[in-house]
């Protein structure tokens, strides 16, 4: 008889599995543009060959098993992190249209409390996607953050300020 950890290893594989499954087909439907039977079956095929093939790779990248909770947090974090880079963009062209141009460049550390790599990156890379900050580099709990405009040096209120409203959704993606 299998342990509860195997089979939740188990379920994992085949939830990564799908995962890459669904990931592919949906993407195979975005570039053909096309709903025809021979399309979704041609679809259907590709994704399916490829994920048998890759399942095992794609299963040591980290991501997290999908399930219908990740899958909504997943859709708000998408829409945070548009809402914010719009934000920023227009803060970053007031800065540099206005006549003084109010800036104070410099780096900061903003500590996280994700653990696993890939939600890491995942902070990393929204935070260097929102204009104004750039990530320099991450150094296990800390990330270091290149900031257009330093608001405080303080690890606690950057950390809120740069990583706070991305950081609440990846916790629940990336949850063990």
């Amino acid at each position: 008889m299998r342990s509860f950890k195997d089979r939740k290893m188990r379920a994992g594989k085949n939830g990564n599995f799908f995962y890459l499954f669904g990931t592919l087909f949906v993407l195979w439907l975005f570039l053909t543009s096309s709903l025809k039977p021979a399309e979704i079956f041609a679809g259907v095929t590709v994704s399916l060959i490829l994920a048998l093939l890759l399942k095992g790779w794609y299963s040591n990248l980290g991501f997290p098993v999908l399930t219908p909770g990740r899958i909504c947090f997943s859709v708000i974090y998408i829409f945070v992190l548009f809402w914010e880079i719009i934000k920023a963009n227009f803060d970053v062209a007031y800065r540099v249209l206005h006549p003084k141009m109010p800036i104070k460049p410099g780096i900061v550390v903003i500590k996280t409390g994700l653990k696993s790599a890939m939600a890491k990156m995942f902070l990393a890379n929204s935070i260097t996607l929102t204009p104004g900050t750039f990530t320099l580099d991450i150094i296990d709990d800390n990330l270091l953050v290149h900031w257009i405009n330093v608001k405080t040096a303080d690890t606690t209120e950057a950390t809120e300020i740069i990583g706070g409203r991305f950081e609440r959704y990846l916790k629940r993606i990336f949850r063990p």
